[in-house]
């Protein structure tokens, strides 16, 4: 009977149907109330309550907000700037002489990412360990933060080295 009830419950989105042989609440047995039309509201707030006043107050505010959609032949500088991004990826890729070994580091990349995450399965699933990785995290950030965040001299001494790096992999620069 339980479980006749939770399926239906399940099926209807949470209406309560009753099985044969249980009672209905008397909520079932009434019929429902007439719902009101918002179009209908007085001209003035000082008719209604206080309670609803406000009700109608924002439903005549959201009647007055219109949508309007744009053409697809309107350009936007978001689809500007995707068509530029679109169209360096298809030259730098077309300037790629050996195209099997990017397909390599993608792929060895993709494997990389499964394996660290079997191994964090694996590490998580050992009872104390995950505390003590948080424990090892916090006081690295803490460390970081007094390192390199704190003080002026060292957050430009940082900026330097993510600009020193940023040169390096892009090959910029020296």
């Amino acid at each position: 009977m339980v479980v006749a009830t939770a399926y239906s419950t399940a099926v209807l989105g949470g209406a309560w149907l009753p099985t044969p042989g249980s009672v209905a609440p008397r909520s079932l047995l009434l019929p429902p109330l007439p719902r009101r039309s918002i179009s209908a509201a007085p001209s003035s707030s000082s008719t209604l309550s206080p309670v609803l006043a406000p009700c109608f107050r924002e439903t005549q505010r959201f009647s007055l907000l219109q949508v309007r959609a744009t053409s697809s032949s309107e350009e936007t500088p978001s689809s500007i700037q995707t068509d530029e991004l679109l169209a360096d990826l298809k030259e730098k890729w077309d300037s790629i002489e050996n195209k099997s070994t990017v397909f390599l580091y993608g792929g060895g990349a993709i494997v990389a990412v499964w394996l660290s995450s079997v191994v964090v399965g694996a590490i998580n699933s050992v009872p104390l360990l995950p505390k003590i990785m948080e424990l090892v995290g916090l006081g690295y950030t803490g460390w970081f933060v007094y390192r390199y965040l704190l003080f002026k001299q060292s957050r430009k001494e940082l900026a330097e080295d993510i600009e020193a790096l940023k040169k390096k992999i892009t090959g910029t620069g020296e």
